[in-house]
C-alpha cells in the first residue's frame, strides 16, 4: 500500500499553514504521511493476529514502512524479506493470504525433496500431538529442530544449514541425554510404498525402539483461501481522515502552536 499527501480538510489550520516556509511545511507533510503509514502498519499487524492462527513474529514484523521525506511525500507499506530473516519471502506468503493460491515450499521442504525424502507434490505438517521439543508453540516445527532433521538425513546442501550430521552425532542422538530420550528417525511413505505408518518422518524410542511417534507428517501440498484484505484494513483505518488529523497536528507543531 502506498500513501501520498492529499491536501484536504485543512481549513482549521489554513492561516497557520500560510505562515510556514516551504521547507517547514514539507517536513510537516512528511511527518503526517509517516504517521499515517505506521498507523496502517499497526492495523495490518492487528488484522494478521485476528485472521491467522498464532502468526509468527517473522510474519508480523515483515511489514516494512518505506518512509516519506520532505522531497518525496509518499510512504510505502509492504512486506519485506530481510537478509537476516531466513525463510519464504513474506510478500509471497501474504499475497497468497490476500488472493488465495498454493502454499509455497519452505526451504526445509525444498532440501528434503532434493534429497529424495519428501515426495513431489507433498509438504510438511506438524502432527496433532507434536513430538517433544519440536514445536514452536504456534503450530510450526521449530527451525532448529527442522535443521537437525535435515542434517540427520544428510539432506543439507543448501546454504544456511549446518553440515550433514556425522555418525558420532547420530550415535549421541540415539543414546539420548539426561533430559532427552534416545531416538532414531526414519521415514515412512505409507500406502505409497506399502508401509503401515502414515507418510512422514517418525521417531523410534524406548527399549528396542518399540515407542514409535510421528515427528513431521507428509501431506499433499495445500492452498490458501483469501483471508487478508488490504482494502478492509484501509477502510478500518479511514486513511484520509487519519491523514487529515495528523496534517493539522504536524502543521501546528511546526508553527510552535
Amino acid at each position: 500500500m502506498q500513501i501520498s499527501i492529499k491536501m484536504q480538510n485543512l481549513g482549521a489550520v489554513k492561516d497557520v499553514l500560510a505562515k510556514l516556509g516551504g521547507p517547514e511545511a514539507r517536513v510537516a507533510y512528511a511527518k503526517a504521511v509517516n504517521d499515517t503509514a505506521f498507523q496502517v502498519r499497526r492495523a495490518m499487524q492487528a488484522e494478521m493476529r485476528k485472521v491467522f492462527d498464532r502468526p509468527t513474529p517473522y510474519i508480523l514484523k515483515s511489514s516494512f514502512v518505506q518512509q516519506a521525506t520532505p522531497d518525496k511525500l509518499s510512504a510505502r507499506i509492504a512486506p519485506e524479506n530481510r537478509r537476516d530473516s531466513p525463510g519464504v519471502d513474506p510478500q509471497k506468503i501474504l499475497q497468497a493470504q490476500e488472493f488465495g493460491g498454493p502454499r509455497r515450499d519452505k526451504r526445509s521442504e525444498v532440501a528434503l525433496r532434493r534429497a529424495g525424502i519428501l515426495p513431489p507434490g507433498w509438504q510438511i505438517a506438524i502432527p496433532a500431538t507434536p513430538f517433544p521439543g519440536s514445536d514452536d508453540g504456534r503450530g510450526n516445527l521449530r527451525g532448529a529442530f527442522m535443521v537437525q532433521l535435515i542434517s540427520y538425513f544428510q539432506a543439507s546442501p543448501e546454504q544456511g544449514y549446518s553440515a550433514n550430521m556425522k555418525d558420532k552425532r547420530k550415535r549421541a542422538i540415539h543414546r539420548g541425554t539426561a533430559k532427552t530420550a534416545g531416538r532414531r528417525y526414519f521415514v515412512s511413505y505409507g500406502r505409497l510404498r506399502g508401509q503401515h505408518l502414515a507418510p512422514g518422518i517418525w521417531a523410534a524410542m524406548g527399549t528396542h525402539g518399540v515407542d514409535v511417534r510421528p515427528v513431521a507428517m507428509f501431506v499433499r501440498a495445500g492452498s490458501y483461501t483469501p483471508r487478508l484484505s488490504m482494502d478492509r484494513i484501509a477502510s478500518q483505518v479511514d486513511v484520509q481522515a487519519y491523514m487529515d488529523r495528523r496534517l493539522r497536528f504536524r502543521i501546528r507543531e511546526a508553527a510552535g502552536i
